[in-house]
């Protein structure tokens, strides 16, 4: 890593930091360039305003949140194998620390900003989740019926977040089983059963 690229880093990490501590409105990018041990005209340099900074953070947040290789599928394989496998690494990624930490961080800001909360999700949109290509390579196979595989994919995704991402980001535990996750695969595979 370049020395730019370590401070830049070092301020997005103190930023995360301020923010999850002070909240957006109390934080203070002097209090940021402190953390980080880099003057407020590094800073600066860096991001051009605390903004800046929580787009930034945002940025990173939506890129590990969809950060996991896109699934292909595999015909010679049962989909709903396919489906666990990856769903289970989907969750391992948004439910680690750092991944619930941001999330905590810039979902409590898109609370309190409307506007923030519109221009964040604008965002998401654009973004793929690993799974849409394994959902809509399994609708061009018939292996499921045809759909938006993107609709579907967040249908999926609805359910599965219920029971395994949610708790974790309000209560800190995971108390579903894991054999839910193969009730959230039956019920999705159930509604789009292909036609025959």
């Amino acid at each position: 890593m370049k020395r730019t690229e370590i401070k830049r880093k070092n301020i997005i990490d103190a930023a995360i930091e301020e923010f999850r501590e002070q909240g957006f409105l109390g934080a203070k990018t002097t209090n940021i360039a402190k953390r980080a041990n880099v003057s407020s005209r590094t800073l600066y340099n860096h991001f051009e305003s605390k903004e800046a900074l929580f787009e930034a953070i945002s940025d990173i947040m939506i890129e590990r949140n969809s950060g996991m290789e896109p699934v292909p599928y595999d015909p010679n394989r049962d989909l709903s194998d396919q489906m666990k496998e990856a769903l289970w690494r989907y969750v391992d990624v948004i439910t680690d620390d750092t991944a619930l930490g941001l999330n905590r961080m810039v979902m409590s800001e898109m609370i309190r900003d409307l506007d923030r909360s519109r221009q964040f999700f604008a965002e998401t949109v654009t973004h793929d989740y690993p799974l849409t290509r394994l959902i809509s390579e399994a609708m061009d196979a018939g292996a499921i019926r045809k759909s938006d595989p993107a609709l579907a994919t967040n249908q999926l995704l609805a359910l599965v977040k219920n029971f395994f991402f949610w708790p974790e980001f309000f209560l800190g535990e995971s108390p579903t089983p894991k054999d839910v996750m193969d009730d959230c695969i039956a019920m999705f595979l159930t509604y789009y059963k292909a036609d025959t």
